[in-house]
């Protein structure tokens, strides 16, 4: 099977190729010198995603170290949010905060700011003029759920419990906030498709948190509306649908949102994947990011076992969360050889 000019849209679009498409979530960060040297001239976090030159040039950093398949736009989820009114910033340390947090405040007092996405808009322009024809370039969004449990907490948590009590305690108000984030960004990432995304990714970085009941709710529902109203508007834009942490509910997200591929993270087992999926299903994942920085052996036998359980469904190898910043440089370079297999 001869691989196509752009292997990775190609495997989303449902061809298998002959070698997987390559990349990696957060493969422009902190790892690089690269990244750490332009991150030390720019300041703060936000003021890097909102500069279309610096967002750009990290965009393509790992492109140009690496050669991976797909080029990741630099941004955050958190834009939305920021987007919908909320002052967002990064505490040094201790990650974003979000102001007024919707806990206790009503969405009704936010006032939009789309204009806040307008130099994402401009990064991603300056990205595709500057990709190779055979890199494919992704944009992405947060889930609504994901999103939500940060606009109402004012800031991340380990089991987004004030999320979790407010779409129990007061149903409405919760399903205005996810309706609102649904709205932004079906908007935001159209807009990163008429600047040049060929495929984008949608987080849910806390959908393991949910029940059954509230994961259909909360994750299912809201993401299905996502690529239903994007799918009327770029009908050939392939959606990865990314529910960290669903297991079991998998194949539940994978049949009611209609998403074109699945990220499957570290906890799941990717035989175990390949047999519960709808068939011929395009997945990508998921390799422990511990295991590369690791590397050695076990590194080895990780890629070794991801490899083999996909023998007919289009694959894109990738990791099963993002990259993190003390991995070495040598185990990317090493994970590419054995997964291009030199």
């Amino acid at each position: 099977m001869k691989a196509s000019p752009k292997s990775l849209l190609a495997t989303l679009r449902g061809v298998r190729q002959e070698r997987p498409a390559l990349w990696l979530m957060r493969q422009a960060g902190r790892y690089l010198p690269e990244y750490r040297a332009l991150r030390e001239t720019k300041g703060g976090f936000l003021e890097l995603c909102y500069d279309p030159e610096a967002a750009a040039e990290v965009t393509l950093q790992p492109i140009r170290r690496f050669g991976f398949d797909g080029a990741i736009l630099f941004s955050d989820i958190l834009v939305v949010p920021h987007a919908l009114g909320q002052r967002l910033w990064f505490e040094a340390g201790e990650g974003p905060r979000l102001a007024p947090p919707l806990v206790d405040t009503a969405l009704a007092v936010l006032e939009a700011a789309p204009q806040r996405l307008d130099p994402v808009y401009a990064t991603v322009a300056r990205v595709a003029a500057a990709l190779s024809a055979e890199t494919t370039f992704l944009g992405f969004a947060g889930s609504p759920w994901t999103v939500a449990t940060y606009m109402v907490a004012g800031a991340g948590s380990k089991d987004q419990a004030a999320a979790r009590r407010l779409a129990f305690g007061d149903v409405q108000a919760f399903q205005a906030i996810v309706d609102a984030i649904i709205d932004v960004t079906v908007t935001y990432l159209s807009g990163q498709i008429e600047q040049g995304v060929e495929a984008v990714q949608l987080f849910d970085s806390w959908a393991g948190s949910l029940s059954p009941a509230q994961f259909e709710r909360w994750v299912i529902a809201p993401n299905a509306e996502i690529v239903e109203r994007l799918k009327a508007l770029h009908p050939d834009t392939p959606v990865i649908g990314f529910p960290k942490g669903a297991g079991g509910k998998l194949a539940a997200y994978a049949d009611e949102t209609g998403v074109d591929a699945i990220g499957l993270d570290e906890t799941v087992d990717p035989a175990w994947a390949d047999a519960a999926l709808p068939a011929h299903l395009p997945v990508q994942g998921n390799l422990d990011p511990l295991v590369l920085v690791a590397g050695g052996a076990a590194l080895d036998a990780a890629i070794d076992r991801i490899l083999a359980a996909f023998p007919v469904r289009p694959h894109i190898f990738n990791l099963g969360h993002g990259i993190v910043p003390d991995t070495p440089i040598a185990h990317v370079e090493h994970l590419i050889r054995r997964v291009r297999g030199h």
